[in-house]
């Protein structure tokens, strides 16, 4: 290695140190998700970032998705799945593939990529210790010809209704690293699936998380003009939703980082999933990269 780059080097690492110290023994939920987990090569980068948060003293949270595989295995089986409103209308066929898909596969490849750079992973579902409690997603839909209201039924398709912490604190306390699907149980005894963005949300929320991180497949958010926005306060992000600014599949993952700094987490992002190490240029630097939520 040549001279300069050992000392751009040693640049990045002092420029790394004062949040070093800032965020050690803070909580950090990360939504992995995107084309990210569609690649070997960002998988591996990804499960390296949460490694050395960890070994710095930063417990990670890492909560998935996995949009793409499912559809894949649905596919295979010949079973048909229909949208509504960005979520899967989930039978009791499907949510069997869903549970299979997310708990089982993705979740123990996640698991493996941090174990084989050096860490220690633990794969659990919503439905593990008592995670993620979760209640039927209720939809409606004006009808254009009676201007009826009607309902939807999405089948097992769940959001949050209590996150019991219990486990997830007794797994931050060491040096294992939890990896979450996001498949809830319901009073019922139904296993419910529950958008991966919105899991993540709510679990920041509960743990009480000092950060929110949300990989996604753009660079952040973007103003009326087509501007990248490096800081969203809450109210601006509001006035955005409204008039449409932020639109389509954003505005799930805008809704989840208001409401989870809303419920006290110190600040909710929104980054690029596509650029390398891209956690490690949020956190310790001082441009950092992709769009900060913060409060109003």
């Amino acid at each position: 290695m040549h001279i300069t780059d050992r000392h751009q080097v040693a640049a990045t690492l002092i420029e790394a140190l004062p949040y070093m110290r800032q965020f050690k023994g803070s909580v950090f939920v990360v939504k992995f998700g995107g084309n990210a987990m569609g690649s070997a090569e960002l998988t591996h980068d990804f499960a390296r970032d949460m490694v050395l948060l960890k070994q710095v003293g930063i417990n990670p949270i890492v909560v998935h998705g996995g949009g793409p595989q499912i559809k894949q295995l649905l596919d295979k089986l010949q079973i048909r799945s229909d949208f509504v409103d960005g979520l899967r209308v989930t039978d009791r066929d499907t949510v069997e593939v869903v549970e299979m898909v997310l708990s089982g596969k993705i979740n123990k490849e996640i698991v493996g990529a941090i174990h084989s750079v050096g860490g220690r992973a633990v794969g659990i579902s919503g439905k593990d210790g008592k995670l993620i409690r979760a209640t039927k997603v209720k939809r409606t839909k004006r009808d254009p010809d009676s201007n009826l209201e009607q309902v939807l039924d999405l089948g097992f398709v769940g959001e949050p209704a209590e996150v019991d912490t219990t486990l997830l604190h007794d797994l931050v306390r060491t040096d294992v690293i939890p990896v979450v699907a996001p498949v809830g149980f319901g009073d019922d005894g139904e296993t419910y699936n529950i958008n991966a963005d919105t899991a993540a949300g709510a679990i920041a929320a509960a743990v009480g998380a000092r950060k929110l991180y949300m990989l996604t497949d753009v660079s952040g958010v973007l103003d009326g003009a087509g501007e990248f926005i490096r800081v969203l306060p809450a109210d601006r992000a509001r006035r955005m939703l409204a008039d449409g600014t932020i639109h389509g599949g954003m505005i799930p993952k805008i809704q989840t980082c208001l409401s989870a700094v809303e419920a006290g987490v110190g600040a909710s992002y929104v980054v690029d999933g596509r650029i390398a190490h891209v956690i490690l240029l949020e956190v310790f630097t001082e441009e950092g990269v992709g769009t900060e939520i913060v409060g109003t």
